[in-house]
C-alpha cells in the first residue's frame, strides 16, 4: 500500500484532534482549542515518523502510549495530577476502542487497511469525515445556544436585599431555566453579586443543575427581596431563590415562573 507523507500527516492530525477534543469534552478540561491542535501537529509528526523505527509488539504499545500522555500533557490544562491522569485515561481508552472498531468495521466491509507496528494504514482517510462530525457537532451546538437564547422574555434590572444587604444586576427571563428546589423557582446570579449578599463559602444549600456543558451542583440562598424594574414598573418579590453560577455570567437567570410565585 503507498502512503502520501502529506495525506498521512493530514489523517493523523484529524484523528489525534478528534480524539483529543472528545478528552476534553468528556472531563471538562477548559483547554483551548489550540492547544489541542499543537499536541495533534506533534501527533501528526510522531505518526509518520513511528513505523521508521521498527518497534512491534510490546515496545511499539509502550512507546505510542508514552507519546500519547505527552500530547495529553501538551494539549490539556491541568491544576492538579488528577486532571491529567483523567485526561490522559479517557485519551487512552479512546484511542484503543476506535482502533478496536475501526478494525472490526474494516473487516467487516472488506476494506483494504493494514496493521504493523501498533500503526492502522487503511485506503479510507477515517480521521477527515471524523473530524468534520465533530465540527458540525460543535457548530449546531453554538446554534442551537443562540436559538435558546432567542427564548429570553425580556431584560431588566434587578435590585436584591438580604439581611439589610444589596445588590444590583442586569436581569433576563429565561424560559430554559428549569431549577427547582423543593418545587420552588430557583434563578441563578453571577458570584460576584452573590457575594455582596451572603458569605458564599459558608452557604449549605445546594442544587443540581443540567447545562449544555453538563452537570453540576450550584449553592442556593434565599434573598429577602427583589425588585425587578423593566424601565416601565417595578415587581416585588420576596423570598426569592438564588443559586451562585460555577461560571461568570453578566446576567442573572430569572426564572421564569417566578411572576406567578410570591
Amino acid at each position: 500500500m503507498q502512503v502520501y507523507v502529506e495525506y498521512a500527516l493530514l489523517e493523523n492530525f484529524c484523528m489525534d484532534f478528534s480524539l483529543l477534543f472528545c478528552a476534553k469534552a468528556i472531563t471538562k478540561n477548559p483547554c483551548r482549542y489550540a492547544r489541542i491542535a499543537l499536541a495533534s501537529a506533534l501527533g501528526a509528526g510522531f505518526a509518520v515518523a513511528f513505523p521508521l523505527m521498527r518497534l512491534s509488539g510490546v515496545g511499539a504499545i509502550v512507546v505510542k502510549i508514552a507519546f500519547g500522555a505527552v500530547m495529553c500533557l501538551i494539549a490539556g490544562r491541568f491544576s492538579k495530577i488528577k486532571g491529567y491522569l483523567k485526561f490522559a485515561a479517557v485519551f487512552t481508552a479512546s484511542t484503543f476502542a476506535l482502533g478496536g472498531g475501526l478494525i472490526a468495521i474494516f473487516s467487516l466491509l472488506k476494506v483494504d487497511y493494514e496493521q504493523s507496528g501498533g500503526v492502522i494504514l487503511s485506503s479510507v482517510p477515517v480521521g477527515v469525515p471524523f473530524l468534520a462530525a465533530i465540527v458540525l457537532c460543535v457548530i449546531c451546538k453554538k446554534v442551537i445556544a443562540k436559538a435558546l437564547a432567542k427564548r429570553v422574555e425580556g431584560q431588566f434590572s434587578c435590585s436584591i436585599f438580604k439581611d439589610g444587604k444589596s445588590a444590583e444586576c442586569a436581569a433576563f427571563y429565561d424560559s430554559g431555566n428549569k431549577v427547582y428546589l423543593k418545587g420552588a423557582p430557583v434563578c441563578v446570579v453571577d458570584k460576584s453579586v452573590a457575594e455582596k449578599l451572603v458569605d458564599v463559602q459558608s452557604i449549605k444549600t445546594f442544587v443540581d443543575i443540567h447545562t449544555v456543558a453538563g452537570k453540576a451542583k450550584i449553592a442556593v440562598f434565599c434573598a429577602d427581596e427583589v425588585r425587578i424594574d423593566d424601565g416601565k414598573s417595578v415587581a416585588t418579590k420576596r423570598n426569592v431563590l438564588f443559586g451562585v453560577s460555577p461560571r461568570r455570567i453578566k446576567k442573572a437567570i430569572m426564572h421564569p415562573n417566578l411572576a406567578e410565585v410570591n
